[in-house]
């Protein structure tokens, strides 16, 4: 009998503390998943070419969604069970707070969520394959030393611009590009970033070199390449191990020297034959203009002063395409041949280089060129970024706008990318990243020694700043960028650089900058992205020729002072963490803002509104009031071309689609509150209140100023833990050219279309451009739209319903559904009994979805 009573007091303490334990369960369920958007977020930064994402973090991923499932699940249970055996649940919640906890402790990924690709294949560098029996011969050279177990190191040598990484196309392990000025830290934490081995940052260099030997020697059969050698390397003070029988260290150098004193089996990349000089430059020019006689000659004397390197042949045909008068042909050859015989010393690749480079003749295209040597040996460098450069430099002329300053940059790319001084490296999210070639590297360095003066010290490896020996008094352009260990800069540092116009020290951990950058009054670009530690920055007032100021990803609280003088500035981006809001007044009147990002940070609509040349804006509103007065602003005038404006609460980080997005998250909204700029394209309202009187009125009929119908260019909604909501369109009010639902978490949500008046005749909504729904978690969800509606949305791709238990019908209707048809749709169900339990609006649908749609 006491174990009964026992057992009988154990349930209705369960029964009575369920609530609280299943509140505490949903509250951490909601931390998770902020945790999941903000690891997309950083998934869109860091999923680059050539990574992929950590298993662990795959696995975490799928651990989330499996457990907003269950606990969806368990929930729904909860809420059908009795008084009496609602008790029995206790365990299961307890059990479920556990596991959400721990996934909250695993999911901080401190040390990043992506590693290499080792699968990825070697990125051939020249526009052309290299063609020839001599290429192919030492491809299979090559190859058959790596299949040879005798051999274990191989050295590809050859004078500069040859072909010698283009020839190495293999998959690989590690590829690591060695810089002409190697420090072995630099390339240890480069091979660690290869491998997945983390370095704490405090550890010394024979620490760094166990960790690695460790980790090396246990991958048996692998091969490890060290590109563009130019002196022999301690393997074991780097921590790479002698090669055993089954893996390979494969080199290449343009000394022969240096294999011979690394032990490799030295294989020499030959120049090309005369003949296939001349079929590689006539595949480039142009066969066509090659039938004139006259032209033809010269031509073929020009690819002898070529030597047979497929760099200088390449380039020198790129510059040349499609020239048809003879004169310029004669002129091309002096300039080639003056060229070999004034300049003494420079090497003979450098010479044919420096021929496309004074063939860009405008000295402003030059100098965009030679702008591109500031970023780090063998880097990927965004298009837009480098653009921005340019701009900031005012090599850019000043335009209209700042797109039309953009495409002319763009123009600038291509012609750069067509002369093959640059090489379009690949596409990553729409975003063209481009490359320079080592050579051509070597070549621009070379000619910014003299004028005009650079100092290029990227992703070097400094502790320290370079000596003063190093610094002249008539240098344009700096860059220290991306040496994570250099902690400071001398106070003095700046004092006699008069004449400075670009500064990067970005991606440094630097916790001050030094009081004489105040006095640098021909500065026009600061970049200072990514210090993360970056703490004080002193006044800025002098700086009256700044057009770009980057301070995204530092430590600083505030805005730093004499904002007010930067009467140049086009650019400034201010996405700081500590910063909490953009004081009134900071910017000049008038203002040449065309681009700022302040993004979660608070300021004003009407600060906002008064920038007159304003493009590109991201940044955060207190309220809808400051959402209205930004709106209002625009009436009559031609709003940003982007932005993405948060409204309400920090701590949205979710991920945007679309160049004009608005995202609420506005806590409590009232009737006819909420206006929007007429040409948005994304709209998400999270984490928001709606209040009213009348809760079976659709919320965007009642608390949008203006219908939702009404916004032509809205391609994107999305509609997240909305509260008091039942119902979310009239029948009338459903936005015409939607491209992508997205409804969530919206606990109350009975309708996505209220249903009108019964006795009607069946009513179609016609959604033609919809391609993507995504219903999830809406647990009194019964319809999308009314019982006799359907819905014909011939676009349709993908469509997601997910934990919405009591939904009894689907209305679509699609108009192509035959295996021919182009459009296949996806259909995702869970759980999957739905597919047999939900009624569906054509009777044949349902047969049609099993024959002409794919599941997931």
């Amino acid at each position: 009998m006491e174990f009964a009573l026992n057992k009988i007091d154990k349930h209705w303490d369960n029964y009575r503390s369920l609530n609280q334990h299943m509140n505490d369960l949903k509250r951490k369920v909601m931390e998770l998943n902020g945790m999941k958007e903000d690891t997309d977020s950083r998934m869109s930064a860091e999923l680059l070419p050539r990574k992929k994402l950590k298993r662990e973090v795959q696995i975490w991923l799928e651990n989330v969604e499996k457990i907003n499932g269950e606990v969806q699940s368990l929930d729904g249970k909860i809420g059908e069970s009795s008084r009496f055996t609602r008790g029995f649940h206790a365990e299961d919640v307890l059990k479920r707070i556990r596991e959400v906890e721990e996934l909250i402790q695993q999911g901080k990924f401190q040390d990043g969520l992506v590693v290499d690709d080792p699968q990825w294949i070697g990125q051939v560098l020249s526009k052309t394959t290299l063609s020839g029996e001599g290429a192919k011969a030492c491809e299979e050279e090559i190859w058959q030393c790596l299949m040879d177990d005798e051999v274990r190191q191989i050295g590809v040598w050859g004078m500069g611009g040859v072909g010698k990484t283009s020839i190495m196309k293999f998959n690989i392990v590690i590829w690591t590009t060695v810089s002409k000025e190697m420090s072995i830290a630099k390339l240890q934490k480069d091979m660690a970033s290869k491998i997945g081995v983390s370095f704490c940052g405090d550890e010394d260099e024979i620490t760094r070199a166990g960790m690695l030997f460790e980790a090396l020697s246990r991958k048996r059969k692998s091969v490890i390449i060290l590109d563009d050698l130019w002196q022999k390397v301690p393997l074991d003070k780097v921590g790479i191990p002698e090669p055993s029988t089954g893996s390979k260290l494969v080199l290449t150098t343009r000394s022969f020297d240096v294999c011979r004193k690394m032990s490799c089996r030295a294989i020499k990349v030959k120049p090309l034959v005369e003949e296939k000089s001349w079929k590689l430059f006539s595949e480039k020019v142009g066969r066509g203009i090659l039938n004139i006689p006259e032209v033809e000659l010269i031509a073929k004397k020009i690819v002898e002063r070529c030597v047979g390197l497929p760099l200088g042949v390449i380039t020198i045909a790129s510059c040349m395409k499609d020239i048809d008068d003879l004169y310029e042909w004669r002129n091309a050859l002096k300039e080639l041949s003056d060229r070999k015989k004034s300049v003494n010393g420079l090497e003979e690749e450098f010479q044919q280089l420096r021929f496309s480079y004074d063939r860009l003749k405008d000295p402003k295209l030059q100098h965009c060129f030679l702008s591109c040597a500031l970023y780090p040996e063998d880097w990927e460098i965004e298009e837009r970024e480098l653009v921005q450069l340019w701009i900031a430099e005012g090599l850019v002329e000043e335009m209209d706008s700042r797109q039309a300053e953009f495409d002319r940059g763009r123009a600038i790319m291509n012609r750069l990318l067509n002369n093959c001084l640059l090489e379009d490296f690949s596409k990553w999210d729409n975003r063209r990243l481009v490359k320079m070639h080592d050579l051509v590297r070597d070549m621009a360095l070379h000619i910014t020694s003299a004028k005009p003066r650079f100092f290029v010290k990227a992703d070097m490896g400094l502790r320290e700043p370079p000596n003063v020996q190093e610094w002249s008094e008539d240098l344009e352009k700096v860059s220290l960028m991306r040496n994570r260990e250099l902690e400071s800069i001398p106070e003095g540092f700046f004092s006699h650089m008069d004449g400075l116009k670009v500064l990067d020290l970005s991606g440094n951990s630097i916790a001050s900058l030094p009081n004489s950058i105040s006095n640098l009054k021909n500065l026009t670009a600061l970049l200072l992205a990514d210090c993360s530690r970056l703490k004080y920055v002193p006044s800025l007032s002098n700086l009256r020729a700044l057009k770009g100021l980057d301070l995204e990803g530092t430590d600083i609280k505030e805005v730093p002072h004499g904002m007010q003088n930067l009467s140049s500035l086009k650019c400034l981006k201010l996405y700081c963490w500590k910063i909490d809001e953009i004081p009134n007044g900071i910017f000049p009147r008038p203002s040449c803002l065309q681009v700022l990002n302040v993004r979660d940070a608070l300021i004003g609509g009407k600060e906002v509104a008064e920038l007159k040349k304003l493009e590109n804006f991201r940044g955060r509103f207190y309220d809808l009031h400051n959402l209205d007065m930004y709106v209002q602003a625009f009436h009559g005038r031609e709003e940003p071309r982007e932005y993405l404006i948060i409204v309400g609460e920090r701590g949205w980080h979710g991920e945007i689609y679309s160049s004009k997005t608005i995202a609420l998250r506005v806590g409590r909204v009232y009737a006819n509150q909420i206006m929007l700029p007429r040409h948005i394209k994304e709209l998400i309202v999270c984490d928001s209140s709606f209040e009213s009187h009348e809760e079976e009125y659709p919320i965007f009929s009642r608390f949008f100023l203006t219908s939702i119908r009404n916004f032509p260019s809205l391609k994107i909604l999305e509609i997240s833990n909305a509260k008091y909501t039942k119902r979310l369109f009239s029948p009338n009010c459903m936005p015409p050219n939607l491209r992508e639902l997205y409804i969530w978490h919206c606990n109350q949500l009975e309708e996505i279309i209220a249903s009108e008046e019964r006795g009607r005749a069946t009513m179609e909504f016609c959604l033609p451009r919809l391609k993507e729904m995504k219903l999830y978690s809406l647990p009194e969800l019964k319809s999308i739209c009314s019982v006799d509606a359907v819905m014909i949305c011939e676009s349709l791709e993908r469509l997601s319903v997910m934990y919405c238990l009591r939904l009894k019908r689907m209305p679509f209707k699609l108009l192509q559904v035959e295996p021919s048809s182009p459009v296949k749709p996806v259909l995702r169900l869970e759980p999957m009994e739905l597919f047999e339990s939900i009624e569906w609006a054509d009777p044949d649908f349902k047969f049609k979805l099993i024959r002409g749609l794919r599941f997931l």
